[in-house]
């Protein structure tokens, strides 16, 4: 195993391996994972309860998930230099165990100088001790943690199942409608962070090439300046697993989301690249849109997958109004960015919505929401993101009798309305209930009620 300075490996646990493209997973397998910042530690705590409670049911001793501690955010500040924030020993540790989960992280948005780690605080200034909270925990502005994770990782599928759990109050009125999972590209895209800031001299030489030698239209030349790439392997890679997805767990239909109607040679590029990897890879298997009605007169062969697309903003509306014509999406990073979170809103937010993040060979799990600092150290979030992505993560390494027994005890804590306070203010007669003791409760209940459909 590799060496590492401030890491301690587990003498107990043994690496999950990688083999013609398929995990290979020991019973006693060592996953790092980092709680995060802000309420972080408290749902991790009540994630780890639930995830280890399960499988000890499951296996009954027999299989064993092994815990390794690595650090970014805060953690990282603490354990190595004062400005690390993504440390190369926790990337390092992820790429050589391969199954990873982590808990929220704070993201600086603005464009001030430091952030702190433990409120959020946008600061222009470096003081001794935060303004708002007095943490000493302050560090210069960086770009997103998570981006980073992802990008160093190429861990290029974002992978968000959204479905209606018995119970969780929602907004929408037919929420059993709902059961699609989206791939959103994580790498490319908006995301891949090259801007230029509006007033400096690389700014105005983007604007110089673009204007006057590209003859590109900018109407105001005190612009900032992004640039979005969207290749043809990073959309095909992307596609291929969600078709992949589709194939294995029986779903059917995969739609491509885009805005190729407006942005031609970046979204309708994914669009187009996204049908021809289906139909030279998954001839056998899928049937496309057009083909369903010009060559077969709208009839769905049996066991064929349907490839279709569509824009981006009709999407939103679909996902409204006939959720139920849609199973896997797949889509460009914004895009998949906006769907993923109006779709969970439906169901009932981002505490109940679980993510991972998948490359070849490595995945990170995560909780999908922020580190609401407000609520640090108070037992009160909801953990139900972070516990779902365990479930995906248990799913992941094959282990389904655990991931199934998580399931179906999260449903029967929700059915007996013992709940946290953003389910409990919402459903009446509803018990209301720490983070810890939603976990707690979430193993009890291991087992009880209706048996939950795929």
């Amino acid at each position: 195993m590799g060496q590492y300075k401030r890491l301690k490996v587990p003498a107990n646990g043994a690496k999950i391996g990688w083999k013609d493209g398929k995990l290979s997973v020991p019973d006693n397998p060592i996953i790092p994972f980092f709680a995060g910042d802000g309420t972080g530690p408290d749902i991790w705590n009540a994630t780890r309860l639930v995830l280890e409670g399960a499988v000890e049911k499951a296996y009954e001793g027999k299989k064993k998930l092994v815990w390794m501690e690595v650090y970014a955010g805060l953690t990282a500040l603490k354990n190595y230099d004062k400005d690390t924030v993504l440390p190369q020993e926790t990337l390092d540790a992820f790429k050589e165990f391969r199954v990873g989960i982590k808990g929220p992280l704070t993201t600086p948005a603005g464009q001030f100088k430091f952030v702190c780690l433990v409120c959020a605080a946008e600061l222009n200034d470096r003081p001794a001790k935060c303004p708002k909270c007095s943490s000493e925990w302050i560090t210069p502005r960086f770009r997103s943690v998570n981006v980073g994770l992802r990008q160093k990782l190429d861990l290029y599928a974002c992978v968000r199942p959204v479905r209606w759990f018995t119970g969780v109050p929602c907004p929408v009125k037919a929420p059993e409608k709902f059961n699609i999972v989206i791939f959103r590209e994580n790498t490319e895209d908006i995301y891949a962070g090259i801007e230029f800031q509006q007033g400096t001299p690389e700014c105005r030489e983007v604007y110089e090439f673009l204007t006057k030698k590209m003859g590109k239209k900018i109407p105001f030349p005190d612009s900032g300046i992004g640039i979005k790439p969207i290749s043809k392997t990073g959309t095909q890679r992307l596609v291929r697993m969600a078709i992949k997805y589709a194939i294995a767990h029986k779903r059917p239909s995969v739609t491509i989301v885009h805005k190729g109607n407006i942005q031609k040679f970046t979204e309708g590029a994914f669009r187009d690249w996204g049908y021809e990897v289906a139909k030279a890879e998954f001839r056998d298997q899928i049937v496309t849109e057009a083909e369903l009605w010009d060559d077969l007169g709208g009839k769905m062969p049996a066991g064929k997958i349907l490839i279709k697309d569509r824009i981006a903003d009709q999407t939103f509306q679909q996902l409204l109004l006939r959720p139920d014509e849609y199973s896997v999406l797949a889509t460009p990073n914004l895009n998949g960015d906006y769907l993923s979170d109006a779709a969970v809103a439906q169901v009932g937010g981002l505490g109940i919505g679980p993510g991972a993040n998948i490359g070849d060979g490595v995945a990170v799990f995560e909780a999908t929401h922020g580190t609401a600092p407000k609520y640090t150290n108070k037992d009160q979030v909801n953990p139900g993101s972070l516990i779902l992505s365990g479930v995906m993560m248990l799913e992941h390494m094959g282990w389904q009798e655990a991931a199934d027994l998580v399931v179906k005890g999260l449903e029967a804590t929700i059915q007996a309305k013992t709940v946290t306070y953003d389910f409990e203010r919402q459903m009446p007669g509803a018990k209301k209930i720490k983070c810890s003791e939603f976990g707690a409760e979430i193993v009890k209940n291991m087992g009880a009620g209706k048996p939950v459909a795929a």
